[in-house]
């Protein structure tokens, strides 16, 4: 018998499914440790499906790399953003897939192989990915600068909303107990017609339309509606699931709906010079790995300063100190922008417009306020999509809703309609509501 298969005999098995719902994404992973050394998931190759708007893979930047092994230190360095990769370099996750509605676009699609490690000359945990995304936050260090290194799968795959039937019994069945759908006939189509979802992606070229993924067909076609293949559909995951010796559902509610709080915080005019300081110029795609190590070095070095520039303007915003980093090369912009944010309100947040920026790289971030139907579609995706799958040791969903990213006025109902898809899939379930000090299983 091999040691996988012994390690997942050994493994103990909770009597009804646990799902755990908090508020902030990157605190359900104290409830994944938990599970691990309770020996209700193995202490290694985890598989992760990870459903949200957001990648979450990026890494704590000045975090010494060992924090990692002392996790109750861990615990209070993550933050939304950068609590999966800490997980994968203790060596617990080994495959990660990013299950992506179709707005968000932060990650190229497709198959990402590389390696999480230890910078030698950091000590801090860094990766071997050149994709933009580990780029622009200055995380890409060349192979041989890595120890202890961890090899990681990554899956990009887009979901697109499932198209709903007109009758009104369609229309309800998402947010039933059990589902009954019209599309269930049409389940081995081999492919599909899926509606247009937004205007926005309408105007998609034809050759990134090909490159998406299309989960699931549609019995009824609408008179404006997209052609996709299911090439890549549950198939891809089931090949991806058998690799590893369990997997982890995680769900974050604003995969749903999304809004990008930043652009309520400022003004179209502040948001935009934000952008233009923070910008972060994709490099070519021939890059040699010293250009590579240039690319990044420059990169990080504008962070630097950025964080530098607001640090000091959190102690004194004079005209003085405004004028000393606008003189800066690219740094222009600074003075018109803290004149905008002085004028609006008496104390600026010079640390939350950091942050903001941070967030205005190669791209925005994803901001789609989903209309009830979009919200049906998408639960009706996923609810085929796991149908497919094997059943997860757990659940783990994020509400994401004090910070803005999924809209406060929706975040309850998908939440239940979330949890209606995970009952009829996989019967009673063990539900903590972690978020509520009030709130009892």
């Amino acid at each position: 018998m091999s040691d996988a298969v012994e390690e997942r005999a050994r493994l103990r098995r909770y009597p009804e499914l646990p799902v755990w719902v908090v508020e902030d994404h990157q605190e359900v992973l104290p409830f994944i440790y938990r599970a691990i050394g309770s020996k209700h998931l193995p202490a290694n190759n985890i598989s992760f499906v990870h459903l949200d708007s957001h990648p979450d893979l990026l890494i704590p930047v000045n975090m010494p790399a060992d924090t990692v092994f002392n996790k109750e230190t861990l615990f209070r360095e993550l933050s939304i953003e950068n609590w999966i990769m800490p997980a994968v370099y203790a060596g617990h996750f080994s495959h990660v897939i990013w299950l992506h509605p179709p707005w968000a676009q932060q990650i190229k699609e497709g198959k990402h192989h590389f390696f999480v490690g230890k910078d030698t000359s950091t000590t801090t945990v860094r990766v071997t990915s050149t994709d933009h995304y580990f780029l622009s936050d200055g995380l890409y260090v060349t192979e041989d600068q890595l120890e202890n290194q961890k090899p990681l799968q990554l899956d990009v795959i887009m979901v697109k909303p499932y198209k709903l039937c007109s009758s009104q019994e369609e229309n309800d069945a998402v947010s039933s107990k059990k589902p009954k759908l019209a599309v269930e006939e049409a389940e081995n189509t081999a492919s599909t017609n899926c509606d247009s979802y937004s205007e926005g992606l309408e105007n998609d070229s034809m050759t990134h339309r090909r490159d998406q993924t299309c989960l699931e067909p549609s019995s009824s076609c609408s008179s404006e509606i997209q052609e996709c293949q299911t090439t890549a559909n549950t198939e891809k995951i089931l090949e991806i699931l058998k690799k590893g010796d369990a997997f982890v559902l995680d769900i974050d509610l604003d995969f749903f709906s999304v809004k990008n709080p930043f652009k309520e915080m400022f003004t179209q005019e502040e948001y935009k010079i934000l952008q233009e300081l923070y910008q972060f110029k994709k490099p070519a795609t021939s890059l040699t790995q010293e250009e590579l190590v240039d690319c990044v070095d420059a990169r990080t070095h504008q962070l630097e300063d950025l964080e530098a520039t607001f640090a000091d303007l959190c102690d004194g915003d004079d005209q003085e100190t405004v004028q000393k980093w606008a003189s800066n090369p690219g740094m222009e912009s600074l003075v018109p922008l803290i004149q905008s944010l002085k004028k609006r309100m008496e104390v600026p947040d010079y640390e939350m417009v950091h942050q903001a920026g941070l967030t205005c790289d190669y791209s925005e971030l994803p901001h789609h306020v989903s209309t009830e139907q979009e919200i049906d579609c998408l639960v009706q995706s996923v609810y085929y999509l796991l149908k497919n799958l094997p059943k997860p040791i757990l659940v783990t969903i994020a509400r994401s809703s004090l910070d803005d990213y999924c809209p406060c006025e929706q975040v309850d109902i998908i939440q239940e309609k979330v949890i209606n898809v995970l009952r009829s899939l996989y019967g009673t379930l063990d539900i903590h509501l972690a978020y509520s000090a009030d709130a009892s299983s």
